[in-house]
């Protein structure tokens, strides 16, 4: 059974190879996996990436990881607040 994150993870080795992330696409590497594949899933996960752009969610990933220590906690809590929507926002709840 393919696993909730095994869809995000094929989506991000298409990407890095360099190649389009689409229905075929996707499909033809969780059938690489040798596991049974959700169309449903599929579908809903390239619905949802359309207007996503890959490589600014993963610097803005990075950037978020790689933010030094905040001595002031409060300051946590101002950006959180602060926080814009992303385009991915939601795109793990398809998976629930």
């Amino acid at each position: 059974m393919v696993k909730k994150m095994d869809y995000i993870y094929a989506v991000l080795l298409l990407h890095k190879v360099g190649k389009e992330v689409n229905e075929k696409t996707l499909t033809k590497v969780i059938i690489a996996t040798g596991e049974e594949v959700n169309e449903t899933k599929i579908r809903s996960l390239i619905t949802s990436l359309k207007d996503v752009n890959i490589d600014k969610e993963l610097e803005d990933f990075k950037l978020t990881v790689a933010n030094p220590i905040i001595k002031n906690p409060e300051e946590i809590i101002e950006v959180k607040e602060e926080k814009k929507k992303s385009a991915t926002d939601g795109l793990f709840d398809l998976f629930n």
